[in-house]
C-alpha cells in the first residue's frame, strides 16, 4: 500500500466515539450504581418461558431451526407482527414486514438505502445517540427540529424541508431516548400530514411503545400515514429480551424491496432459531401478563427515581416526567459540565450518561440521561443520594 493511501475510509474519521462504551467498562463493576446503560431489567426476562420455547422449537422444527432461511423473515412471525401493529392502528400485511437483527439494523439499512455523503437527516433535539452513529457512517449531515416538552414541533418542518431538502426525518415518538418525552396525538397527525404534503420520508422508531405505565396509548405516526411516507420500526428487545436480536420494519413495497436487497447483502437473514423461539414464545405463552409485570416494575422504579430526585436535588435542576419507557432527562444549571460531573460521580461509584452524546452538534453540556429500568428501588435511592451530593458540592 502506498504511503499516501489512507488505510481507513473517510467516513470513520467523522464518527465520534460514544461515551457510553467507556462508561459501560466502569459500570460492569458490581459496586457501581449505574443509571447509564439503556438496559432492560434482567431479572424480568421470561427465562423459563424462552427456555421452554427453545426446547419446543428444537423438537418441532429441528434442523429447520438451524438452517438458512428467508431474508424477509419467518412467515409466521411476520404474520404475527402484521396483526400486532394492526392492533396499534397500522394497516399492514405480512408482505410489508421485514424481520431484522433488532431495530438498530433498520437504522443501518435506512442509511445505506437513502444517504449519500452530505445528505441531511432531520432529528429531534436531542436524539438517540446510536442513530447519530448509524447515519454518521454514511456521512450524513444532521439538522435538529425544534423540540419542547411535547416532542418535536411539526410546524417547524416546512421551512426546514425547504431549506435543507432532507432525505428523511428520524423520530422516536414514544418515551423518547434520551428525554422520555412522548409526542402528542395532535402532533403525530400534523407530522403525517406535513410529510404527505412535502413528500418527507419519516423513519418512526418505536422500541418503547409497549412500556407505558401512565396515561393512555397513542397510535403511532404510521396510523395517520395515508401517503406511504412513514417507515415503522420496532423490536422485541424491550418486551422479550435483547439477546434474541429480533426487530422489524413495516415499509411500502418500493422501499421494502430495496431494504430486502440490502438485508441480503448485510447478513442474509435474521437468525432462524431466534425467530422461531420468539414466535413460539409469543403464540404459546402469556405475553400480556409479562408486559404488565414489566410495566409495573418500571413504573415503580420511575416513581422511586422521581421522588428521590425531588427530595435530594439542589435548586437549578429539573427533569422530564415520562409516562413510560426507560429514561429520564435532567437539565442542570447552564454552567454545569456533565462530563466533569461524571468523573466525580464515577469516583463515588455512581454513573450516568452526559447529555452531549445525544446532540448531533456540539451541545448539551449541562444535560444528564438517567436510566431507571436496570436498577432496584434501593439502588436507585442510594444512587440519587450520591449524585445529588455531588451536584450540591
Amino acid at each position: 500500500m502506498s504511503d499516501h493511501t489512507p488505510l481507513f475510509a473517510r467516513r470513520i474519521e467523522q464518527m465520534r466515539p460514544s461515551t457510553i462504551r467507556e462508561i459501560l467498562k466502569v459500570t460492569a463493576q458490581p459496586e457501581v450504581i449505574s443509571f447509564a446503560g439503556g438496559l432492560p431489567a434482567p431479572e424480568l426476562f421470561p427465562v423459563a418461558e424462552v427456555r421452554a420455547a427453545a426446547d419446543e422449537v428444537l423438537v418441532q422444527h429441528g434442523s429447520r431451526a438451524l438452517q438458512y432461511s428467508q431474508s424477509e423473515g419467518y412467515p409466521g412471525l411476520r404474520e404475527w407482527i402484521a396483526a400486532e401493529v394492526g392492533r396499534r392502528g397500522i394497516k399492514a400485511a405480512m408482505d410489508d414486514v421485514l424481520v431484522t437483527n433488532g431495530s438498530q439494523q433498520v437504522l443501518d439499512l435506512a442509511g445505506k438505502l437513502f444517504l449519500n455523503p452530505g445528505d441531511v437527516v432531520l432529528t429531534e433535539n436531542p436524539t438517540y445517540l446510536a442513530a447519530i452513529q448509524a447515519f454518521q457512517t454514511f456521512e450524513a449531515r444532521f439538522v435538529p427540529v425544534p423540540t419542547d416538552e411535547h416532542g418535536l414541533i411539526p410546524e417547524a418542518l416546512p421551512a426546514l424541508i425547504k431549506q435543507h431538502r432532507p432525505k428523511f426525518l428520524y423520530t422516536i415518538p414514544n418515551f423518547q431516548n434520551p428525554t422520555g418525552i412522548t409526542l402528542t396525538a395532535a402532533r403525530r397527525e400534523a407530522l403525517a400530514r406535513i410529510a404527505a404534503e412535502h413528500k418527507l420520508l419519516v423513519l418512526e422508531d418505536d422500541p418503547y411503545g409497549k412500556l407505558r405505565y401512565h396515561g393512555a396509548d397513542i397510535p403511532p405516526i404510521k396510523h395517520w400515514d395515508t401517503a406511504g411516507q412513514v417507515l415503522y420500526a420496532s423490536t422485541f428487545s424491550k418486551t422479550i429480551a435483547p439477546g434474541l436480536r429480533t426487530g422489524w420494519v413495516v415499509a411500502p413495497p418500493e422501499i421494502f424491496s430495496r431494504l430486502l436487497i440490502l438485508k441480503q447483502a448485510s447478513d442474509l437473514h435474521t437468525s432462524s432459531f431466534d425467530q422461531l423461539v420468539a414466535y413460539t414464545y409469543l403464540t404459546k405463552f402469556d405475553q400480556t401478563a409479562h408486559l404488565e409485570k414489566i410495566r409495573r416494575a418500571y413504573g415503580e422504579r420511575y416513581e422511586v427515581l422521581d421522588g428521590a430526585l425531588r427530595a435530594a436535588m439542589p435548586a437549578g435542576f429539573s427533569w422530564t416526567k415520562p409516562e413510560g419507557g426507560m429514561f429520564l432527562w435532567i437539565t442542570g444549571p447552564a454552567n454545569l459540565d456533565a462530563l466533569e460531573l461524571l468523573q466525580r460521580a464515577i469516583a463515588k461509584k455512581v454513573a450516568f450518561v452526559p447529555g452531549r452524546d445525544f446532540f448531533p452538534a456540539d451541545a448539551g453540556k449541562n444535560y444528564l440521561r438517567l436510566n431507571y429500568s436496570n436498577s432496584t428501588p434501593e439502588r436507585i435511592r442510594e444512587g440519587v443520594s450520591r449524585l445529588a451530593a455531588l451536584c450540591r458540592g
